[in-house]
């Protein structure tokens, strides 16, 4: 039996099922909502409907995007020749935050992951192959988390463009194997970034 009101305890419920929220945060969090102004949390009920309804994938790398098409993606500035593929809209986010990289991305979905159900037709590896097709891209890096998935895919990836002749590289040391990529500082990145490895 619960200590709460039923609708506090429903609360805390949907907030542990949040990544990185175990119970103890999730009642800190309904504490402060219950000492908040009402406008307050108003205001941030409005703001999960608006991202969840304005929200979507770029139609070309699967970012995070309010458009078709995202902002990295219609940047020209942008170095167009050279791709690097992450798993989640996350990765690239920590990757921008290391201002190194100035290529262009594309978002997997995921990992290849059996114990998950997850295989590579869930993964956005169709549409990579396909922009590869298109021409124009001289190297592909590979910026998959250090894990059983990551090696993995990267793996799966390397036998699928190695016939293209593009250019593959994998990021280099600095990434502590088992570690999620979207969880790196920024010099960390920047170093696994600059010491990229060719594939053999």
């Amino acid at each position: 039996m619960s200590i709460y009101p039923k609708s506090i305890e429903k609360l805390i419920r949907h907030l542990v099922r949040f990544p990185g929220i175990g119970r103890r945060s999730a009642e800190r969090i309904v504490s402060y909502i219950l000492h908040a102004k009402y406008d307050e949390i108003e205001s941030l009920a409005q703001s999960i409907r608006e991202v969840k309804k304005t929200t979507r994938l770029c139609s070309i790398c699967y970012n995070l995007s309010e458009s078709e098409t995202c902002a990295i993606c219609q940047d020209q500035k942008r170095e167009a020749s050279v791709l690097c593929v992450v798993e989640n809209p996350q990765d690239v986010i920590a990757i921008e935050k290391s201002q190194t990289f100035h290529g262009l991305y594309h978002v997997l979905g995921g990992a290849i992951s059996p114990l998950e159900g997850k295989g590579h037709k869930e993964l956005e590896i169709e549409s990579l192959l396909s922009r590869i097709k298109q021409g124009g891209i001289s190297e592909i890096i590979l910026a998959m988390d250090a894990d059983v998935e990551g090696e993995a895919t990267a793996l799966y990836l390397n036998k699928l463009i190695r016939p293209t002749q593009v250019k593959l590289t994998r990021i280099g040391v600095g990434i502590p194997s088992g570690a999620n990529l979207e969880y790196a500082d920024s010099s960390t990145i920047a170093s696994a970034l600059e010491g990229r490895r060719a594939i053999q």
